[in-house]
């Protein structure tokens, strides 16, 4: 199966959470309602100390597509 790169999540047990899942590595899911992230990878040290460089890019990757998706649904 072929996966876009993010997907918008919602569930109604969290209504005011806004969920973008990162479906290529490193897999996350960030709720930029708080801007909590949870991991769905293990690391190691040595992968750690790129993730921490790479983690601001990504977050800003996930903001920005939520960003377009909704100004494609307010269309």
């Amino acid at each position: 199966m072929d996966l876009p790169k993010f997907l918008l999540g919602d569930n109604t047990d969290y209504p005011n959470g806004i969920y973008i899942v990162h479906t290529e590595f490193p897999r996350f899911i960030i709720n930029l309602e708080n801007d909590e992230v949870e991991w769905l990878e293990e690391f190691s040290k040595e992968d750690q100390a790129e993730l921490e460089d790479e983690t601001e890019n990504l977050i800003e990757a996930a903001t920005a597509f939520y960003d377009r998706e909704v100004a494609r649904y307010d269309s």
